[in-house]
């Protein structure tokens, strides 16, 4: 089978299940222990993923925020931050966001190939763009990025993203974080949209652990074979 990187999707999301609220403003539904759990987790990492969706809506600059872990990456010979990679159909991404503009890492974007050429004129200069196929292939994006050297790679959404790589069957494990409250509203993004997932009724994910995180609960699954407790 191709190698692929090992891969953790990670998010948080509200009792009813959605990644954000139904207005412009972000939700907050982690805590800061929490945070620094994902900093952990991200600093462990040779990429983090987002969709362009993320990149747009939240303006995220995915760095390593802990002084300790960008020293332990310093000693590792490795930048302080991550390589960062979004995927997108339209190659409709500012060149000024915080997602380009911030950190040492280098900046990749799996792109549909019918918008390389237009996303190649917005990012060339900020981003390595490549041509992720009619629509973007994860499978093939995944491929890619072992080749690059990319050994463990963080996916953190957004939804279409959570899709994509559970549908295919191109995660190892899952870090899905509860906030204690509702969002109450259909027109909030979910966690994930319709597909056609391997883990249902007959085949269940596997639970491997539980940790309440202050006012939040971490739920840890495992979705391959090569799922790594040590992770």
């Amino acid at each position: 089978m191709p190698e692929r990187p090992y891969t953790i999707l990670s998010c948080s999301i509200s009792l009813d299940g959605y990644l954000d609220g139904a207005t412009q403003e972000r939700l907050v539904l982690s805590n800061e222990a929490d945070l620094d759990r994902v900093d952990e987790v991200r600093a462990a990492c040779d990429a983090i993923l987002v969709g362009a969706a993320t990149v747009r809506n939240d303006n995220p600059r995915l760095v390593v925020r802990s002084p300790r872990l960008r020293q332990q990456r310093r000693t590792r010979g490795l930048g302080e931050t991550p390589t960062k990679v979004t995927v997108t159909e339209h190659g409709r991404l500012d060149a000024c966001s915080n997602f380009f503009a911030t950190g040492d890492s280098e900046k990749i974007v799996y792109c549909a190939s019918r918008s390389v050429p237009v996303a190649r004129s917005r990012l060339a200069a900020v981003a390595t763009v490549i041509d992720g196929g009619q629509p973007v292939e994860v499978p093939r994006l995944t491929e890619d990025l072992y080749r690059r050297g990319v050994r463990r790679l963080m996916v953190e959404g957004g939804g279409r993203v959570h899709t994509q790589f559970l549908t295919t069957g191109t995660a190892d494990e899952l870090h899905l974080v509860v906030a204690p409250f509702f969002v109450g509203s259909s027109r909030a993004r979910r966690f994930v949209g319709d597909g056609a997932f391997p883990w249902n009724p007959s085949h269940r994910a596997r639970l491997v652990e539980t940790r309440q995180i202050e006012d939040v609960v971490l739920l840890r699954y495992a979705l391959s074979s090569r799922f790594d407790p040590t992770s």
